[in-house]
């Protein structure tokens, strides 16, 4: 007979301070990956940014270090120091304690970023170590973590002064815990491009970056007067616009809403929303009713000036927003985010207040500018036009899928009917794809194969990207349809499987193939990166075969390079593989098919806007643009091992 398990008050385990923040990361950073990593700095950032917002800051600095630390250095207040009700110093209780911080406090700030007084305290406990400099009240105040907990002795109760200065301001150093996170080597990339877009969304505030760790010192001050407008101009700069960027503003329920919009050439929705200074990624209550009011006032002027006759149905929203690139800001004293990570607005008074500022300030505009008014409504009776005739043409292009095999033999399905349980390999090739039906669990494990590389979706129009034979079966493998500029026939809950993975060979060939089809569902199908479905199989590029001991499956030449430090030569047999197809069907099951021991990685969009940017240089047509970013991040690859 088992053994019966006690389940009393001794089972309930309580994890003191930041011991919970150690032990469950992505609860309050989102993930452990590179995405997690940079939002340290994020949060540490959004406290600067939130003195700023309260009238106190003008710079803020940001240095990545040589070490592979950031010091973050601001001219605000400074932390206070002094004791607390709690009896400790006021600056440790916010580096210490979950929920300590003067955001809970109005009359210290009427609008913040950092809402639930976590982010220092979570940054301090994921951190191998902490340095805090507080220069405030004439002296400069020291304090020190090793993973969360303070290592300086009080001096009579208050915070080590280490000297005299004149200035006021934050210092915070720190450096990630490589026991937690997988990587700790910050990402600058993203990291500038998420300062870049706090100096368009605060006119007034200078960011100084330094990234210290390249042989060459790399340092760039971000300052954008012209605030959101021009980051419309910088979003629209390697597009066709059709008219000068909008610029609204006004105040309604004591919230502040701002918002630019520009409309260009291209038929692609670009509409970002931000709260407090921080990107709302899924949108939230202001975008719902940027987009409610914007529809209907548009709509209420195409029947004004004849565009629209009485018999006419009105312009769809996504119609009227085709071509539109917007930034829409608002500052709100108590917003309510779903999750730490704030990607997503859940006030229902922010959708009230900035659809009475937009819609008001879109008609005092409009009234006024007659020719843009016409500009606007042109593209969405353009979109509405190809929205009917792509309605047809859905019919024709697209045969309703089977969900066994399907009619050409192409898709291998799996037997199970539950999509949680279920996953796709995408596979380039006959061969490949024979290995793979072969090697398989069938009962959950679907084989999709394709034949050579796909439609690059970046520069080909929507007929023929419909019109394309592997992207249509793709299309209907998944069964969830596809998103694009024209309309959103795409559903989720309609995904047949959990897993959608990409399986290419291990080599440039193969790394072509996966951009290209990465290419296409973050265009046409960008929720399956979104909600975490889509991965990238991590093939082996060689089998070693030591004289004594088990065979090894290296997966890249780093690895390989390794491999040889501890081995001599001649005491290992080395095969590479040239594509999957060379594996028989146990060794890719092994290596790649099996969930026990297999190797892949999740695809996920740290900064939307980057990635729409990067897709365009790196994909589109404009070749100029394309070898300029490849030389610049020449020196930023980094091989995964």
């Amino acid at each position: 007979m088992a053994k019966k398990e006690i389940y009393d008050a001794a089972s309930i385990a309580v994890l003191e301070g930041l011991e919970a923040v150690r032990k469950r990361p992505g609860m309050y950073i989102g993930s452990t990956s590179r995405k997690g990593l940079n939002h340290l700095i994020y949060e540490i950032v959004d406290n600067a940014v939130d003195e700023h917002l309260a009238g106190f800051c003008s710079l803020i600095k940001v240095v990545l270090e040589r070490d592979g630390s950031c010091t973050v250095t601001d001219n605000g207040r400074g932390i206070p120091v002094d004791m607390h009700e709690k009896g400790v110093p006021a600056a440790r209780l916010v580096f210490t304690t979950l929920h300590a911080g003067g955001k809970f406090d109005n009359s210290a700030y009427k609008t913040s970023g950092g809402l639930h007084g976590v982010g220092s305290s979570v940054v301090n406990a994921l951190s191998a170590w902490m340095d805090v400099r507080i220069s405030r009240d004439g002296y400069i105040h020291h304090d020190r973590y090793e993973a969360g907990n303070p290592v300086l002795e009080l001096e009579d109760g208050m915070l080590p002064r280490i000297g005299r200065t004149k200035e006021t301001g934050s210092c915070i150093q720190f450096l990630p815990d490589e026991e937690i996170f997988e990587k700790i080597r910050f990402s600058a990339t993203e990291v500038k491009s998420r300062l870049h877009e706090t100096a368009y969304l605060n006119p007034a505030l200078t960011i100084h970056f330094e990234d210290l760790r390249g042989e060459e010192p790399e340092i760039i001050e971000y300052h954008e007067p012209e605030g959101i407008v021009g980051y419309i101009k910088d979003l629209n700069q390697n597009t066709q616009v059709l008219h000068d960027p909008v610029y609204l503003k006004g105040e309604s329920e004591g919230i502040v809403v701002e918002a630019a919009f520009q409309f260009v050439n291209e038929f692609r929705e670009n509409v970002l929303g931000f709260c407090n200074n921080i990107y709302n990624a899924e949108g939230g209550t202001h975008l719902t009713g940027f987009k409610t009011v914007f529809t209907s006032v548009m709509n209420t002027y195409a029947r004004e000036i004849g565009v629209l006759k009485d018999k006419d149905q009105n312009f769809t929203g996504t119609d009227i927003r085709n071509g539109m690139t917007a930034v829409i800001s608002i500052k709100h004293p108590e917003p309510r985010f779903e999750g730490q990570t704030k990607t997503k607005l859940d006030n229902p008074d922010a959708s009230r207040a900035t659809a009475k500022v937009i819609g008001e300030q879109m008609v005092l505009f409009f009234d006024r500018n007659l020719d843009t008014l016409k500009t606007v409504l042109s593209c969405a009776e353009k979109s509405a036009k190809i929205r009917k005739a792509e309605e047809k043409a859905k019919t024709n292009l697209l045969v309703k899928p089977k969900y066994s095999f399907d009619s050409n033999g192409k898709l291998a399905n799996c037997e199970k009917k539950d999509p949680a349980l279920c996953e796709i390999f995408i596979v380039e090739g006959d061969s490949a794809g024979g290995s793979a039906k072969t090697a398989r669990d069938r009962s959950y494990q679907a084989i999709l194969p394709i034949r050579g590389k796909i439609l690059n979706v970046e520069k080909a129009s929507i007929d023929k990207v419909l019109a394309n034979a592997e992207i249509k079966t793709m299309i209907n493998a998944f069964g969830c349809g596809f998103s694009e500029g024209y309309g959103n026939d795409f559903d989720i809950t309609k995904l047949r499987y959990d897993k959608i993975v990409i399986m290419a060979d291990a080599d440039v060939d193969g790394a072509h193939i996966s951009t290209l089809l990465l290419t296409l569902f973050y265009r046409f199908m960008p929720e399956l990166i979104y909600e975490g479905h889509v991965y990238i199989a991590m093939p082996p590029l060689y089998k070693v075969m030591p004289n004594k001991g088990a065979e090894e499956y290296l997966y890249d030449d780093k690895a390989l390079e390794k491999y040889r430090k501890t081995h001599k030569s001649g005491s290992f047999t080395l095969q590479r593989y040239k594509g999957l197809g060379e594996m028989d069907a146990d060794q890719l099951w092994e290596t790649t098919l099996n969930p026990e021991t297999r190797r892949m990685k999740r695809v996920e969009i740290e900064d939307a806007r980057l990635a729409s940017n990067v897709t365009e240089i790196l994909m589109g047509s404009d070749v100029p643009p394309r070898k300029a970013f490849i030389y610049d991040h020449a020196a930023d690859a980094e091989l995964d091992v």
